[in-house]
Parts: structure tokens; sequence; C-alpha cells
């Protein structure tokens, strides 16, 4: 009597096989799926498109940080003085009228505030508005004014100004948040107040024969100048807040343009 072969494949055809083998990646995806709507307790109903299901599953709400700024029109007029006006009114440049010097000073302050303020604001022959630095509000600039006027024998009453503890976050602030000072701003800030016209024989921004007999020395002697100071130009640009690097950074920026 023959005897059956007990190892002959259950798989008698290529249909058979066709079958095995698509029940072998059907039946496991279709449990991966009945068990994670198990686990999730969010059923899929017939008709649901992916919007709709996205909409189910949502947060409740959104958080969103916002970036660090202060407020506005913060800054005590010593402030802005040492930021800003310092470079060209503690040594009278370019006919600046010189902080201290009563004679001048009494002179500007006959023409009233409101005037004085608005040539600060608006800017008078060689000084740009506000000092070269426009993220100044107005009430900022008038009280450098005043504090100007009355460290020269004026009178004038200083609108109230908070306490800042210092000038270090408007430093600060020249620098982007990757960490890297940003020249461009350092430069709008604290030297185009006599580089963008040219004052006091400083090197005109842009202008390349001007700028020739200052590259030969070599970047780090216009470094070692800028933080130092050199001629009518005061150690970094008169706002000692700024830190080396800051510094650098406008001096590069101005060097880029003038080649």
């Amino acid at each position: 009597m023959h005897e059956p072969d007990q190892h002959v494949s259950p798989i008698r055809n290529w249909k058979q096989l066709v079958v095995v083998v698509v029940l072998a990646f059907v039946v496991p995806i279709a449990v991966i799926v009945i068990l994670s709507q198990y686990v999730t307790d969010i059923p899929v109903r017939p008709g649901d498109d992916d919007s709709a299901v996205l909409n189910r599953i949502s947060p409740v709400g959104n958080v969103e940080l916002a970036l660090p700024s202060g407020p506005k029109g913060q800054l005590s007029g010593e402030l802005v003085y040492n930021q800003v006006c310092k470079t060209c009114h503690e040594g009278g440049l370019a006919g600046a009228p010189k902080v201290g010097d009563k004679a001048v000073w009494a002179k500007v302050s006959a023409q009233g505030l409101a005037p004085t303020v608005d040539h600060a604001i608006k800017g008078i022959r060689a000084m740009p508005p506000k000092g070269g630095n426009p993220d100044f509000e107005n009430v900022e600039v008038e009280r450098a004014v005043i504090f100007m006027a009355n460290k020269s024998g004026g009178n004038w009453k200083e609108p109230p100004a908070p306490v800042v503890a210092s000038a270090a976050p408007a430093a600060a602030a020249a620098a982007p948040a990757g960490g890297k000072p940003d020249g461009k701003k350092v430069y709008d800030t604290a030297c185009a107040v006599c580089h963008a016209a040219g004052v006091a024989g400083a090197p005109k921004f842009g202008d390349k024969a001007a700028w020739a007999p200052r590259l030969k020395p070599g970047i780090d002697a216009l470094h070692t100048n800028a933080l130092k100071g050199k001629a009518a130009m005061p150690a970094k640009g008169g706002n000692a807040s700024l830190a080396d690097a800051d510094v650098k950074a406008a001096v590069d920026y101005m060097v880029s343009a003038a080649k």
C-alpha cells in the first residue's frame, strides 16, 4: 500500500501562492489599524476626510513665543545722550553745541524747547534725525535735549522716565538672536552720525577714495582705532556700552562698502 508523502506543501499552484502572500501583508496591517483605533479611542467614521480627523484631534490651544522687546519711550535723557549725542556734543564736533558751554547753549535755549526738540527729531545741518537712531521715540529725544541743556546751565524740566538699570540692553540689541553682531545696525545707531556725511574728517560711508588710505594698514588697525578712538573720533563712536565685537562688526560693514 502506497503511503502519502508527509512533506507535500499545502500550496499546490501559483494562485494559492499569491493568496498566501497577499494575506501575509494584509492581515498584519489590518491588525495594526484596529489596535491603533482602540488605543486612541478615535474611531474613523465612514466618509471622514483627513481634515475632519485632524480637527477632532487638534489641541485645545496653541502656545506662541513672542520676541522679547522692551517698552517704547523708556530711556532717560542721559542714556540717549550716552548712546548717540555724546559722539558730537561732548567735543562740539561739526558745530554741535558742546555740552557744558553755557554761552552756546544759552542761544539754543533762547529759541525755546519745542523748536529745539523739533530740530533734534528732524535733524538740522550736520546732525541727522534723532542723532542717527530712528528707533528712539520722540519723548526720548526730548529728554536728551533737556539733559544737555540742563548740563549747560539750563533749567528745563525733563519728562519723567523710569529708572533703567544700564545701557547694556541697548548694546546687546545690536546682535541678532544668533549672537553674531549686526554691523549695519551698529553703524546706523553709532557711526552714521559722522560717517554718513563725513563729519569732522570721518571717511564718508561708501567713499572708496576716502577709505583707500585707511585700508592700507589692515583691518586690525581699523578695529583698534575704532575701539580706542583716533583724532576727532571718540572710542567706540562715543558709545562705551557697545561690545568690542559690535564695534568691529560696524567697521567691517563700512569697509565692505568701501572696497
